[in-house]
Parts: structure tokens; sequence; C-alpha cells
């Protein structure tokens, strides 16, 4: 089972999966002030405006982090229309609402962006976890 932490600022809640996460450091490296991998907690929420933190949140390759406002009833992520992407040396980044059925027949859905592994290292497939980076994936 995935860690998942949530991380609220009253206005919005902040939701990090760590099995997702393929370590981008794009939070940390757009919005060092909220997004500090070496501390504990490593998200403080209450760094910087909600609307700043939401536009970083949405940049996150993997879905690891998303976020939902806290006043709405519906806590589920936006949906985003879905498109395909393909990163130089990394994983294939599909972005939308989407079910993933596992060979098993178990399906699961996914919201926002869910990063596919491309360089077949992953321990986590078919999603990816960074594991192209220590094989020096090109493609």
């Amino acid at each position: 089972m995935s860690k998942i932490r949530e991380y609220s600022n009253g206005e919005t809640t902040v939701v990090w999966e760590a099995e997702r996460c393929i370590h981008s450091a794009i939070c940390a490296k757009g919005l060092p002030e909220v997004f500090r991998p070496k501390l504990r907690p490593w998200i403080k929420i209450d760094a910087s405006k909600t609307e700043t933190i939401i536009d970083q949140v949405k940049q996150c390759p993997s879905g690891a982090l998303r976020f939902y406002m806290n006043a709405k009833e519906d806590k589920t992520a936006e949906t985003l229309e879905t498109k395909v992407e393909v990163l130089e040396n990394g994983p294939l980044l599909v972005y939308g609402t989407l079910q993933v059925v596992a060979k098993d027949g178990s399906s699961e859905t996914k919201n926002k962006t869910t990063a596919f592994c491309r360089c077949g290292a992953s321990k986590n497939k078919p999603y990816c976890d960074g594991a192209h980076v220590e094989v020096a994936f090109k493609g």
C-alpha cells in the first residue's frame, strides 16, 4: 500500500503519494520554500500563497502531488483533457483521467498525470519510479 500524506493550509490540501513520485524535483526547484525534500515535514504548506502552491502542484510530472480545495464537497482531483507526452530519456506521461487495467484484471482510476515506464527498469511497472536515471536510459 502506498504511503499517502496530506498537507493543508485550511484553504487547500496537497496530497503526496510516495510510490508515484519519480523524484524529478520539479516541485522543489520551482517552489523550494514549500517543497523541501531534505526536511520533515517536507511540505511546508503555509510558506506560500494557495494559488502559487496549486500552480506548482499542477506541474508534477508523475501525479504524486495533487490537491483539492477544502471548501468543495467533492474532494476528487480535477479532470484534465487526455494528453500523452514522451519525455526525453524518461517516462511516458499521460495527462487526464484514465483507467489502468492490470494483467490480473484489477483496475485503478488515475487522475491528473500518470508516468508510465519506458526504460523497463522500474520496480513499480507499469509506472515509472525514476529508475531511468540510474540506468542512464536514452530514448
